[in-house]
Order: structure tokens, then sequence, then C-alpha cells
């Protein structure tokens, strides 16, 4: 095993962003919040890359994307209409991003517990393995922050350009990714040193 975890030949961290059906206000009734984008990149923390960036699209069930919705992530129902469901979205990323395997990480919390909640009210098996790191905590306390940033906010802190479109799943992964690397670098990531 090495430092992150895996494998020495592994080595690799899925950051995982999502994007969920949303309201300005509450939702209709009947409707529930669901994950419409998976945005996920993969860090390789020995070399202090991003391999991979990947997306996946899906298919609500019990929600429609709103206009609110469209205008946050500019996301259209006729465009996550062309994903699959959520339960095929889980076993893609066990079967392509080795989600159970490989250690993940989320800016902050909302990203596991949607996981979480969806999972359990579709009885979809939890794609991921145990290893979740909040990136957003390990951020705030490597800058010795007293309030958790935003990752926009974040981004600024670091002195690292914002890439792509705030609120796109597969974007906003692929900017994590990026802070990741820079606590890593400076040995502040949970299993990193540094030089």
């Amino acid at each position: 095993m090495d430092s992150t975890g895996g494998t020495p030949a592994e080595g690799l961290l899925n950051v995982v962003d999502v994007e969920a059906t949303c309201w300005d206000g509450l939702p209709p009734p009947g409707q529930v919040s669901e994950i419409i984008e998976i945005g996920l990149t993969v860090v390789d923390l020995g070399t202090g890359e991003r391999v991979g960036r990947h997306r996946i699209l899906v298919r609500p069930a019990r929600s429609t994307v709103s206009p609110f919705c469209t205008g946050l992530t500019g996301l259209t129902q006729a465009e996550v209409d062309t994903g699959p469901g959520f339960a095929q979205a889980c076993r893609l990323l066990a079967a392509e991003h080795r989600a159970g395997a490989r250690p993940w990480a989320s800016w902050g919390d909302y990203d596991r517990h949607q996981f979480t909640r969806q999972c359990h009210s579709t009885g979809t098996p939890y794609p991921f393995g145990g290893r979740h790191t909040n990136a957003k905590a390990v951020f705030t306390e490597a800058h010795g922050l007293r309030k958790r940033p935003g990752m926009a906010e974040a981004l600024r802190i670091a002195g690292l350009p914002l890439e792509g479109r705030h609120h796109r799943g597969e974007d906003d992964a692929w900017n994590i990714a990026a802070l990741v690397l820079g606590l890593s670098a400076q040995g502040a990531w949970p299993g990193t040193t540094a030089p």
C-alpha cells in the first residue's frame, strides 16, 4: 500500500462533483432533487497531475430540470434525457472509474450525502468505497481559515483560475482537482507529505 491508500501502481484519486435538479424555492409537489450530472476528474497524487476528465449525464426519474436549474448549470431537460438512469450511472462509476476501490474526494459533503440519499431511496447499490475526503475541510484547515469557502473562493485564495463554467459538474470536478493537487504539493492532503 502507498500513502494514498491504493496500491503503488494505482495511487489515483477520483474527484467527484454532481449537479442535481434544483428550484428557486421548494421543489414542485411530487418532485425531489436528483443527480443530473456526475463530473469526475482522476488525479494521480504521485505525479501531481490530472490524468482523466469524465462526465456522466443522468436522466432524472422523479423530477424535471427547471428554468432556474438550467440558468445555474446550463443543463437542459433535453440534454439530461440523453443520459442513463441513476442506477446505470452508478454501475458506470464502479465499472469504468473503479469507484468502489479508489479513494474519492468532493468539495464538502453535499455530493456524498446526495449519493447516499438517492441510492437509499432508489434501492441502488452505493457505488463508492468508504475512503472519502472532504476537500473543503482539508483546504480550510490547511489555509487556517475560520469559514469554509466555496470552490470559486478557494481557487481565488489559492491563486488558481476557475476553468470552464461554475456549477457544471465536469468543470467543477476539474477545478476541485487542481485544489487537491495544490494541497498535496503542500503536504496538506491526507497521506501526503511536503517535499
